[in-house]
């Protein structure tokens, strides 16, 4: 709409647009300003919403594609000695198979004790192999031979343990029996979800001149290691 509105001195004031309302008038110029001016802020908004938008999803996405890192795996430890249950348990009913098959002359038992690649050095000196040992067992002329072993110690080292112990052996010797007790060192590996012994080493313990009698052999009794005799200590 347009008005014509006459000044005081009869002359007709310029001709301009307006945009009426209920309150007030704004010019149609003002009016198309401020509606640029909001369609501009709509569309740096919608902008904004939506990189906001992108840069959430990506954060979510790259949690759930890198979960939290697993803790860091225990590092390899260094061979253990042990002196308890259950390495411990684990060979000794080793060791008391292989004990019972020569006291039994149990061919079988002591093939699934022995490697093929066993090789044994007994308190003497001799060396044999795994065939020899089963050999002797069925034919050996001693069938009185008796044997205890008691696992002390067992060292692990991967797919290979150490186990250190005593033993008490009665055998016969000339016209009669001979009680001899040491310490031995069996080596074993690891073969088929079980252990299998590869070397053999027997050593007698020294006794003093002057005992009076001789206990019975027992792999039971804890034993004592002698580093020096009582000669020795003199020198």
């Amino acid at each position: 709409m347009y008005l014509f509105l006459t000044l005081p001195n009869g002359q007709p004031a310029e001709s301009k647009s307006y945009h009426y309302s209920s309150q007030w008038c704004v010019p149609e110029a003002g009016r198309l300003q401020l509606e640029t001016v909001r369609l501009e802020f709509m569309v740096h908004m919608t902008r904004f919403v939506a990189v906001f938008s992108v840069f959430c999803f990506s954060c979510c996405l790259a949690v759930a594609q890198n979960p939290a890192p697993a803790p860091a795996s225990v590092a390899a430890q260094p061979a253990v000695t042990s002196t308890e249950s259950p390495a411990i348990r684990e060979f000794q009913k080793i060791e008391e198979t292989w004990s019972s098959a020569i006291n039994l002359r149990d061919q079988y038992s002591l093939e699934l004790v022995l490697s093929p690649l066993f090789m044994d050095v007994s308190a003497g000196g001799d060396i044999t192999t795994r065939n020899q040992q089963l050999a002797l067992l069925i034919t050996g002329e001693n069938k009185t031979i008796h044997l205890d072993q008691k696992v002390i110690t067992v060292r692990m080292l991967g797919d290979i343990a150490v186990a250190n112990g005593t033993y008490g052996m009665r055998r016969k010797a000339g016209s009669g029996q001979v009680d001899e007790k040491g310490v031995f060192t069996h080596i074993f590996e690891r073969s088929h979800g079980g252990w299998l012994c590869i070397n053999s080493q027997r050593t007698v313990l020294r006794e003093d001149s002057g005992a009076k009698s001789r206990k019975q052999s027992s792999a039971e009794e804890s034993w004592h290691i002698p580093l020096f005799t009582k000669g020795d200590k003199d020198k």
